[in-house]
């Protein structure tokens, strides 16, 4: 029997955002309504392009790096899988991955404490450099992650940039408290966006297949 997770966060105002910034959290809008004769209802959105769960492109920490609409539906769509990883306190490292048996073009998704909170952790579970390098060495396709981002406290963002060097893709901001460890089929839908560094996405898992 399939079963559906939407592994999305829900946009709306009071949604937590990095750092809890207010400029970050979205402002919805109602711009026309059925009051005073009014035939349609219509509201308008304005948010940060990496609030909530959202793709990543290499322009976001790597100087001339390539923008969202070059990641392509085909790079975001097939079989991912869920590695639990909940008992990380502070950070994940290479010796926390190397157990998984993790292999080449893989596409891994996160699973931590951060789920479990929908309030903002500025201690939130991120991956250290370490870990970050194992993961090239292994030669992984994807890396999806429920911290709204994938790395902070490290000077120069080597997380980042040593996966976006790499072309492995990265997804922040996903959902997983209900979500058990396993293999699934994934597919994340980024906004249709052109020359900018990233965009809101749903993402869901069908299991199974």
């Amino acid at each position: 029997m399939l079963k559906i997770y939407d592994i999305s966060m829900t946009i709306q105002e009071s949604m937590q955002v990095f750092n809890n910034k207010e400029e970050k959290k979205p402002k919805i809008t109602n711009i026309t309504n059925h009051e005073n004769g009014q035939a349609v209802y219509e509201s308008r959105i304005d948010m940060n392009v990496h609030s909530g769960t959202h793709v990543d492109a290499p322009l976001h920490m790597l100087e001339n790096g390539e923008t969202i609409e070059t990641i392509g539906l085909e790079q975001l769509i097939g079989h991912a899988r869920v590695v639990d990883l909940t008992h990380c306190e502070e950070y994940i490292t290479r010796a926390d991955l190397e157990p998984l048996g993790l292999q080449k073009n893989d596409w891994v998704i996160f699973k931590t404490r951060n789920s479990f909170s929908e309030e903002f952790d500025f201690n939130f579970v991120f991956l250290r450099e370490d870990g970050a390098r194992y993961l090239v060495e292994l030669g992984i396709r994807g890396l999806g992650t429920d911290g709204l981002g994938i790395e902070r406290a490290q000077a120069e963002y080597p997380t980042h940039r040593s996966l976006f060097r790499n072309s492995i893709i990265i997804v922040e901001g996903l959902r997983l408290k209900n979500v058990p460890a396993g293999t699934y089929f994934m597919a994340v839908a980024p906004l249709k966006l052109t020359g900018i560094e990233a965009a809101p996405a749903r993402a869901f898992l069908i299991g199974g297949m």
